[in-house]
């Protein structure tokens, strides 16, 4: 019986990888010192295997889930989402310059 309930187990982890990581719980209230920290976010919809909606926060190992309608949750993921928007293209423009002058040279 064990080595079937483990097999099931197993089974289902396979098929379904994201049913653990669901936030369960959401937090209103969040410390400045938290938010600070935070390296990167995502976003959990509500539907199919987790049932709230919820931001969850990664940094260094841990995971905080907040709620996504906290006005210091969402400074903080527009700030984020506008860091990386501005490295990108940055990058963009760095390897154009880069292939022009390379361009430039064999001409």
């Amino acid at each position: 019986i064990s080595v079937l309930f483990l097999t099931l187990l197993l089974l289902f982890l396979a098929l379904f990888p994201g049913a653990f990581s669901c936030c369960m719980k959401i937090s209103d209230d969040i410390s400045k010192g938290i938010l600070r920290r935070v390296e990167r976010f995502e976003i959990q919809k509500a539907g199919g295997l987790c049932h709230l909606e919820a931001v969850i926060l990664h940094m260094k190992g841990r995971k905080f889930c907040v709620n996504p309608w906290n006005r210091e949750v969402e400074k903080i993921m527009k700030k984020m989402k506008h860091k990386i928007h501005r490295r990108k293209s940055h990058i963009r423009k760095q390897r154009r310059t880069r292939r022009t002058r390379e361009k430039e040279q064999k001409q």
